[in-house]
């Protein structure tokens, strides 16, 4: 009785020792984002038609004609060049728009995306290239942590955009003028709690306007 019982117990240690091996595994292959979370995340509302819809340009859902004619002015221009009210006035209108933070890691002190972050980038690529999104305008907004200081941050993280958009319009083919590119330094910590984490090295997806709406 006794030995069987001794087996039962083995046996039950070595279940549960698999299954937590298998538990770290889904950990670690979680880690980079596919293309089809991103797309789910990025894919906007889908509304059924009504009647009475006038045929022409129009904005874009949830963007008065004075935000899609800003949106309009942001597009194609150089992440530095944006003023400090513009990077505030895109903050304010992506705070409804289907969005993603993806942790994206990047070689020390530098705007070089590290290897172990190069497959997410590759999943953002091919996700701005599904049909569902593809022709949409995005904002690709860099932050860092609280570490230094606040014109270093904000330097690194227009830097950071930077890089993640001339990756996408060099290996994808995605129109630069679909990618508006912003850099927040430190001042929109996502944990401010923990100024210091890497949850706070990120970079924004945001989709500003709809494919079926944005004008070209």
């Amino acid at each position: 009785m006794f030995k069987q019982s001794g087996k039962i117990a083995i046996l039950s240690i070595m279940t549960i020792g698999a299954a937590l091996s298998l538990g770290m595994l889904a950990a670690r292959a979680g880690d980079n984002v596919t293309e089809d979370q991103i797309v789910r995340a990025l894919a906007p509302e889908k509304k059924p038609l009504t009647r009475g819809l006038s045929a022409g340009p129009q904005a874009a859902p949830g963007l008065n004609a004075d935000q899609a004619k800003f949106v309009q002015s942001v597009r194609g221009r150089a992440t530095r060049s944006l003023s400090s009210a513009e990077r505030e006035e895109i903050a304010t209108m992506v705070t409804d728009k289907p969005k993603i933070d993806l942790e994206i890691n990047f070689d020390y002190n530098s705007a070089d995306v590290s290897a172990k972050s190069l497959s997410s980038v590759q999943a953002l690529g091919r996700a701005l290239t599904n049909p569902e999104l593809k022709g949409s305008t995005f904002v690709v907004a860099g932050h860092t942590d609280a570490a230094g200081g606040e014109e270093y941050n904000q330097g690194l993280s227009e830097r950071r955009a930077d890089a993640i958009k001339r990756y996408l319009v060099d290996k994808y083919g995605i129109a630069g003028s679909d990618l508006v590119t912003v850099g927040y330094g430190k001042s929109k910590l996502k944990d401010p709690g923990q100024p210091m984490a890497e949850a706070n090295r990120r970079v924004q997806v945001v989709n500003m306007e709809n494919k079926a709406t944005a004008s070209k």
